[in-house]
């Protein structure tokens, strides 16, 4: 062998024995079409843009670069199993399928891929359950928190009495829209209030009779489980047939610019849930500045940043992150598998002092993970629209739920689902 031969074999042996560092890859299965187009790019772009600012500062987490692979599904359901199954294969870390249909189709699917999901805030409120479900995650919150946190709202409004009033579920007329119903129904037994349900068909633009009976029952408070093109054509109906603005709140879904901003001053006082904070008041947004929008490497056109929706995405991302951070202090290494995000996940701890350090100070609440509980303390805050200055004010802190009645609920199906599938309690 000449000495040319000799370095060519020697560099090839060097080459194959060092460890190539590949990207973490983080899957996003977007919707950036159809009617739902327009609450599903701003949180694909503040998805997005949190991974392109972690990259551009920090050269990655742990020094290895964030790949973010989008994957369009208009929202729907075939399509989202569809780009799971054309993405699994390239080293998928999780999957935040942004839509309880796409969930619900691929928890078994992941599970048996052993690919962690994350529902954050939608999906199968029962996944909370760690025992049973063990790649499935929906922290901070989940739906039947919600629920609960609008039942409580009512109440602190109330001076704690709802006996006799009535609640109107206006809701999409899908897995989604009917996630809260079981909920609703028990604290309706517990609070002595009646519940009045309205379902609204896909894609929502529709809704004449449900507010001809809400104008004519005369309901004292509407909670709305809506998304995309329903939620504002829901305030307009609202408006048009002048039912109090104050009385009417929506699901985190159903809280957005996109939804009150078509409806002009008459969407002034409109409620809604959140599950973090609001506006762009926040050192991160500096960095985004910098590293990402100026430097031409945002994911959009650079306009949603601070939008609830836009501040989803990027809690979102924020929460990916700190989980494969921790997944790679865990497994002692930088190039981490879906197992092992999977474990980063399970033992997820996030801190004010920690969301401070990220720049993003009482942007969401403290929590814990653990194998018990993938669904964090599910908390919520209440926000209003200011439509004067056209802005989403928070008016309360994130305050707790009613865990009693929602253990039990999770208790229940849960184990429904895992006696349905023969899976055995794992811790």
């Amino acid at each position: 062998m000449n000495m040319k031969k000799l370095m060519m074999a020697s560099l090839a042996a060097i080459t194959l024995s060092s460890p190539v560092m590949a990207d973490l890859v983080f899957p996003s299965l977007s919707y950036r079409t159809g009617p739902y187009g327009a609450n599903g790019i701003p949180f694909a772009d503040g998805y997005a843009d949190y991974f392109t600012l972690l990259n551009e500062r920090d050269g990655g987490i742990g020094g290895v670069k964030a790949n973010v692979i989008e994957c369009e599904t208009g929202y729907n359901t075939e399509k989202g199993v569809e780009c799971y199954e054309s993405t699994k294969g390239q080293g998928a870390l999780v999957y935040q399928p942004l839509s309880t249909g796409i969930t619900y189709q691929l928890i078994p699917k992941a599970t048996a891929d052993g690919i962690p999901i994350h529902s954050m805030g939608y999906g199968r409120t029962s996944a909370a359950n760690g025992k049973v479900f063990s790649h499935i995650f929906n922290y901070p919150a989940n739906y039947w928190n919600g629920a609960s946190a609008v039942v409580n709202h009512l109440l602190e409004l109330n001076n704690g009495n709802i006996k006799g009033k009535t609640l109107a579920l206006v809701y999409h007329n899908s897995a989604y829209g009917k996630e809260p119903i079981r909920t609703l129904e028990e604290l309706s037994k517990k609070h002595g209030f009646n519940l009045t349900l309205l379902p609204v068909d896909h894609p929502g633009q529709e809704q004449k009779s449900q507010w001809l009976q809400i104008r004519r029952e005369k309901p004292d408070y509407v909670a709305m489980w809506g998304w995309g093109v329903m939620n504002p054509t829901a305030i307009q109906e609202a408006a048009n047939i002048r039912y109090p603005m104050e009385n009417f709140i929506g699901i985190w879904w159903s809280g957005s610019e996109n939804d009150v901003r078509p409806v002009g001053e008459a969407a002034d006082g409109y409620k809604a849930l959140n599950m973090h904070n609001v506006g762009d008041d926040y050192p991160i947004y500096d960095d985004l500045k910098k590293y990402v929008y100026d430097a031409g490497k945002a994911a959009g056109a650079g306009d949603m940043m601070g939008t609830v929706l836009y501040n989803r995405g990027m809690y979102a991302a924020m929460l990916a992150a700190e989980a494969a951070r921790n997944a790679q202090k865990i497994s002692g290494k930088a190039d981490i598998s879906a197992s092992d995000m999977r474990d980063g996940m399970e033992a997820l701890e996030i801190t004010e002092a920690r969301m401070s350090e990220l720049g993003m100070p009482n942007f969401g609440p403290s929590f814990k993970v653990s194998c018990e509980n993938h669904g964090g303390p599910g908390l919520a805050a209440i926000q209003q629209w200011d439509a004067k200055n056209s802005k989403w004010n928070l008016i309360s802190d994130f305050k707790p739920t009613d865990t009693d009645v929602i253990n039990a609920l999770i208790q229940e199906d849960s184990a429904a689902y895992a006696a349905e599938n023969n899976i055995k309690e794992r811790c």
